[in-house]
Protein backbone atom coordinates (compact mmCIF):
# COMPACT_ATOMS: atom_id res chain seq x y z
CA UNK A 1 0.00 0.00 0.00
CA UNK A 2 1.33 3.41 -0.91
CA UNK A 3 2.10 6.00 1.75
CA UNK A 4 -0.68 8.27 0.53
CA UNK A 5 -3.26 5.50 0.73
CA UNK A 6 -2.07 4.55 4.21
CA UNK A 7 -2.41 8.14 5.43
CA UNK A 8 -5.85 8.43 3.85
CA UNK A 9 -6.96 5.21 5.53
CA UNK A 10 -5.60 6.37 8.89
CA UNK A 11 -7.34 9.75 8.57
CA UNK A 12 -10.61 8.06 7.66
CA UNK A 13 -10.28 5.72 10.63
CA UNK A 14 -9.63 8.63 12.99
CA UNK A 15 -12.65 10.52 11.62
CA UNK A 16 -14.84 7.47 12.09
CA UNK A 17 -13.54 7.07 15.64
CA UNK A 18 -14.35 10.73 16.41
CA UNK A 19 -17.85 10.38 15.01
CA UNK A 20 -18.43 7.21 17.00
CA UNK A 21 -17.13 8.86 20.17
CA UNK A 22 -19.34 11.91 19.57
CA UNK A 23 -22.39 9.70 19.06
CA UNK A 24 -21.58 7.82 22.26
CA UNK A 25 -21.17 11.05 24.24
CA UNK A 26 -24.52 12.35 23.01
CA UNK A 27 -26.22 9.02 23.76
CA UNK A 28 -24.84 8.90 27.29
CA UNK A 29 -25.72 12.56 27.89
CA UNK A 30 -29.30 11.76 26.96
CA UNK A 31 -29.34 8.73 29.24
CA UNK A 32 -27.93 10.76 32.13
CA UNK A 33 -30.15 13.76 31.31
CA UNK A 34 -27.31 16.19 30.74
CA UNK A 35 -28.74 18.43 27.98
CA UNK A 36 -26.37 21.35 28.46
CA UNK A 37 -23.32 19.10 28.22
CA UNK A 38 -24.81 17.33 25.19
CA UNK A 39 -25.19 20.61 23.29
CA UNK A 40 -21.99 22.29 24.50
CA UNK A 41 -19.33 19.63 24.99
CA UNK A 42 -17.68 20.23 21.59
CA UNK A 43 -16.85 23.81 22.57
CA UNK A 44 -15.47 22.62 25.92
CA UNK A 45 -13.31 20.07 24.09
CA UNK A 46 -11.93 22.72 21.72
CA UNK A 47 -11.10 25.05 24.59
CA UNK A 48 -9.46 22.24 26.55
CA UNK A 49 -7.28 21.24 23.60
CA UNK A 50 -6.36 24.87 22.91
CA UNK A 51 -5.40 25.49 26.55
CA UNK A 52 -3.77 22.09 26.99
CA UNK A 53 -5.94 21.53 30.06
CA UNK A 54 -5.33 18.88 32.67
CA UNK A 55 -8.02 16.14 32.54
CA UNK A 56 -9.39 17.22 35.92
CA UNK A 57 -9.76 20.81 34.70
CA UNK A 58 -11.56 19.50 31.63
CA UNK A 59 -13.92 17.51 33.86
CA UNK A 60 -14.62 20.59 35.98
CA UNK A 61 -15.48 22.56 32.82
CA UNK A 62 -17.91 19.86 31.70
CA UNK A 63 -19.64 19.73 35.07
CA UNK A 64 -19.79 23.54 35.33
CA UNK A 65 -21.46 23.70 31.91
CA UNK A 66 -24.23 21.37 33.04
CA UNK A 67 -24.67 23.07 36.42
CA UNK A 68 -24.99 26.50 34.77
CA UNK A 69 -27.50 25.11 32.29
CA UNK A 70 -29.62 23.59 35.03
CA UNK A 71 -29.62 26.82 37.01
CA UNK A 72 -30.75 28.75 33.94
CA UNK A 73 -33.51 26.27 33.17
CA UNK A 74 -34.68 26.35 36.79
CA UNK A 75 -34.72 30.15 36.72
CA UNK A 76 -36.73 30.17 33.48
CA UNK A 77 -39.28 27.70 34.87
CA UNK A 78 -39.73 29.68 38.05
CA UNK A 79 -40.02 32.95 36.16
CA UNK A 80 -42.81 31.39 34.10
CA UNK A 81 -44.49 30.02 37.21
CA UNK A 82 -44.30 33.48 38.82
CA UNK A 83 -46.59 34.90 36.10
CA UNK A 84 -45.11 38.39 36.19
CA UNK A 85 -47.06 40.75 33.90
CA UNK A 86 -43.73 42.27 32.84
CA UNK A 87 -40.08 41.81 33.71
CA UNK A 88 -38.94 44.62 35.98
CA UNK A 89 -35.59 44.77 37.73
CA UNK A 90 -34.34 46.83 40.64
CA UNK A 91 -31.51 48.01 38.40
CA UNK A 92 -34.05 49.88 36.24
CA UNK A 93 -35.89 51.45 39.18
CA UNK A 94 -34.84 55.09 39.55
CA UNK A 95 -34.44 55.47 43.31
CA UNK A 96 -33.57 59.16 42.86
CA UNK A 97 -37.21 59.86 41.99
CA UNK A 98 -38.31 58.53 45.39
CA UNK A 99 -35.62 59.99 47.70
CA UNK A 100 -37.19 58.73 50.95
CA UNK A 101 -36.99 55.13 49.77
CA UNK A 102 -33.95 53.30 51.11
CA UNK A 103 -32.13 51.55 48.28
CA UNK A 104 -30.02 49.42 50.68
CA UNK A 105 -33.20 48.24 52.39
CA UNK A 106 -34.79 47.21 49.09
CA UNK A 107 -31.64 45.37 48.03
CA UNK A 108 -31.56 43.67 51.44
CA UNK A 109 -35.12 42.46 50.88
CA UNK A 110 -33.99 41.09 47.53
CA UNK A 111 -31.54 38.86 49.38
CA UNK A 112 -34.52 36.88 50.61
CA UNK A 113 -33.94 36.93 54.36
CA UNK A 114 -37.57 37.90 54.95
CA UNK A 115 -38.67 34.71 53.20
CA UNK A 116 -36.56 32.54 55.42
CA UNK A 117 -38.09 34.30 58.44
CA UNK A 118 -41.64 34.00 57.00
CA UNK A 119 -42.02 37.78 57.13
CA UNK A 120 -44.42 39.81 55.02
CA UNK A 121 -43.76 42.97 53.00
CA UNK A 122 -46.32 45.73 52.44
CA UNK A 123 -45.61 48.60 50.04
CA UNK A 124 -47.91 51.60 50.55
CA UNK A 125 -48.11 54.71 48.41
CA UNK A 126 -50.27 56.64 45.96
CA UNK A 127 -50.74 55.58 42.37
CA UNK A 128 -47.75 56.07 40.11
CA UNK A 129 -45.04 55.56 42.73
CA UNK A 130 -43.63 52.38 41.21
CA UNK A 131 -45.01 49.95 43.80
CA UNK A 132 -45.60 47.21 41.22
CA UNK A 133 -42.14 47.76 39.74
CA UNK A 134 -40.54 47.26 43.14
CA UNK A 135 -42.67 44.20 43.89
CA UNK A 136 -41.76 42.53 40.59
CA UNK A 137 -38.13 43.56 40.97
CA UNK A 138 -37.90 41.90 44.35
CA UNK A 139 -39.83 38.88 43.12
CA UNK A 140 -37.67 38.48 40.00
CA UNK A 141 -34.46 38.48 42.01
CA UNK A 142 -36.07 36.03 44.41
CA UNK A 143 -37.02 33.73 41.55
CA UNK A 144 -34.80 31.08 43.08
CA UNK A 145 -37.75 30.69 45.42
CA UNK A 146 -41.28 29.65 44.48
CA UNK A 147 -42.95 32.99 43.70
CA UNK A 148 -46.39 33.86 42.29
CA UNK A 149 -47.61 37.29 41.19
CA UNK A 150 -51.29 38.21 41.07
CA UNK A 151 -53.47 41.24 41.58
CA UNK A 152 -55.74 41.26 44.60
CA UNK A 153 -58.77 41.44 42.27
CA UNK A 154 -57.60 38.40 40.27
CA UNK A 155 -56.88 36.47 43.45
CA UNK A 156 -60.34 37.29 44.80
CA UNK A 157 -61.96 36.01 41.60
CA UNK A 158 -59.83 32.87 41.67
CA UNK A 159 -60.81 32.15 45.27
CA UNK A 160 -64.49 32.81 44.60
CA UNK A 161 -64.56 30.48 41.59
CA UNK A 162 -62.71 27.74 43.50
CA UNK A 163 -65.17 28.09 46.39
CA UNK A 164 -68.11 27.84 43.99
CA UNK A 165 -66.65 24.72 42.35
CA UNK A 166 -65.85 23.10 45.74
CA UNK A 167 -62.09 23.04 45.11
CA UNK A 168 -61.00 25.80 47.48
CA UNK A 169 -58.93 23.46 49.72
CA UNK A 170 -57.02 22.23 46.66
CA UNK A 171 -56.33 25.80 45.50
CA UNK A 172 -55.15 26.89 48.95
CA UNK A 173 -52.88 23.85 49.11
CA UNK A 174 -51.29 24.81 45.78
CA UNK A 175 -50.59 28.33 47.08
CA UNK A 176 -49.22 26.92 50.34
CA UNK A 177 -46.31 25.43 48.40
CA UNK A 178 -45.16 28.92 47.34
CA UNK A 179 -42.51 30.82 49.28
CA UNK A 180 -43.88 34.21 48.26
CA UNK A 181 -47.23 35.41 46.93
CA UNK A 182 -47.19 38.96 45.52
CA UNK A 183 -50.68 40.49 45.66
CA UNK A 184 -50.79 43.78 43.80
CA UNK A 185 -53.18 46.73 43.84
CA UNK A 186 -55.14 46.30 47.05
CA UNK A 187 -57.60 49.17 47.31
CA UNK A 188 -58.54 49.67 43.67
CA UNK A 189 -61.67 47.48 43.74
CA UNK A 190 -64.25 46.68 46.40
CA UNK A 191 -63.63 43.26 47.95
CA UNK A 192 -66.54 43.04 50.36
CA UNK A 193 -68.00 39.95 48.67
CA UNK A 194 -64.69 38.06 48.60
CA UNK A 195 -63.43 39.46 51.92
CA UNK A 196 -63.91 36.26 53.96
CA UNK A 197 -62.14 34.19 51.29
CA UNK A 198 -59.21 36.60 51.16
CA UNK A 199 -59.05 36.59 54.96
CA UNK A 200 -58.87 32.78 54.89
CA UNK A 201 -56.15 32.91 52.22
CA UNK A 202 -53.92 35.31 54.17
CA UNK A 203 -54.67 33.66 57.52
CA UNK A 204 -53.52 30.28 56.23
CA UNK A 205 -50.20 31.78 55.15
CA UNK A 206 -49.57 33.29 58.58
CA UNK A 207 -46.11 32.19 59.74
CA UNK A 208 -46.07 29.56 56.97
CA UNK A 209 -45.26 31.60 53.88
CA UNK A 210 -44.66 35.23 52.97
CA UNK A 211 -46.87 37.68 51.12
CA UNK A 212 -45.94 40.97 49.49
CA UNK A 213 -48.87 43.37 49.16
CA UNK A 214 -48.97 46.70 47.38
CA UNK A 215 -51.72 49.20 48.17
CA UNK A 216 -52.66 52.80 47.59
CA UNK A 217 -54.46 52.84 50.94
CA UNK A 218 -52.92 53.31 54.37
CA UNK A 219 -53.78 50.60 56.87
CA UNK A 220 -56.53 52.65 58.53
CA UNK A 221 -58.45 52.63 55.23
CA UNK A 222 -58.16 48.94 54.34
CA UNK A 223 -61.64 48.34 55.71
CA UNK A 224 -62.88 50.44 52.77
CA UNK A 225 -61.64 47.71 50.44
CA UNK A 226 -62.73 44.71 52.52
CA UNK A 227 -66.00 46.25 53.67
CA UNK A 228 -65.83 44.88 57.22
CA UNK A 229 -63.95 46.47 60.10
CA UNK A 230 -63.55 43.51 62.46
CA UNK A 231 -62.29 41.12 59.78
CA UNK A 232 -59.88 43.77 58.45
CA UNK A 233 -58.48 44.33 61.94
CA UNK A 234 -57.91 40.58 62.34
CA UNK A 235 -56.22 40.42 58.93
CA UNK A 236 -53.92 43.33 59.74
CA UNK A 237 -53.06 41.76 63.08
CA UNK A 238 -51.69 38.71 61.27
CA UNK A 239 -50.04 40.57 58.40
CA UNK A 240 -48.23 43.08 60.59
CA UNK A 241 -46.98 40.61 63.20
CA UNK A 242 -43.88 39.91 61.08
CA UNK A 243 -43.78 42.85 58.70
CA UNK A 244 -41.40 44.87 56.56
CA UNK A 245 -43.28 48.10 55.75
CA UNK A 246 -42.28 50.39 52.88
CA UNK A 247 -44.09 53.73 52.53
CA UNK A 248 -43.51 55.60 49.25
CA UNK A 249 -44.03 59.33 49.28
CA UNK A 250 -43.61 62.02 46.65
CA UNK A 251 -44.81 62.84 43.17
CA UNK A 252 -45.86 60.19 40.71
CA UNK A 253 -42.86 58.03 39.79
CA UNK A 254 -44.28 57.29 36.33
CA UNK A 255 -45.08 60.96 35.66
CA UNK A 256 -41.57 62.10 36.64
CA UNK A 257 -40.04 59.32 34.52
CA UNK A 258 -42.11 60.46 31.55
CA UNK A 259 -41.11 64.10 32.08
CA UNK A 260 -37.44 63.13 32.31
CA UNK A 261 -37.67 61.20 29.02
CA UNK A 262 -39.37 64.14 27.32
CA UNK A 263 -36.64 66.52 28.50
CA UNK A 264 -34.04 64.09 27.19
CA UNK A 265 -35.74 63.92 23.80
CA UNK A 266 -35.91 67.72 23.54
CA UNK A 267 -32.27 68.02 24.63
Amino acid sequence: MSASLALSSLSSHRQSSKEAAAALVELQCRQLRLPSLKHGYTQVVREALSANQHPLDFLVSCLALEVDGRQQRLLQRRMQQARFPAIKSLETYDFSLVPDLSRPRILALAEGDFLRERENVVILGPSGMGKTHLAIGIGAILAGYQVRFTTVAALAQELRLAHKELRLPKLLKSYARLDLVITDELGYVNLSEEGPLLFQFFAERYERGSVLITSNLEFSRWSEAFGETTMTAALLDRLTHHLQLLVLQGESYRLRQSQARQRGERG
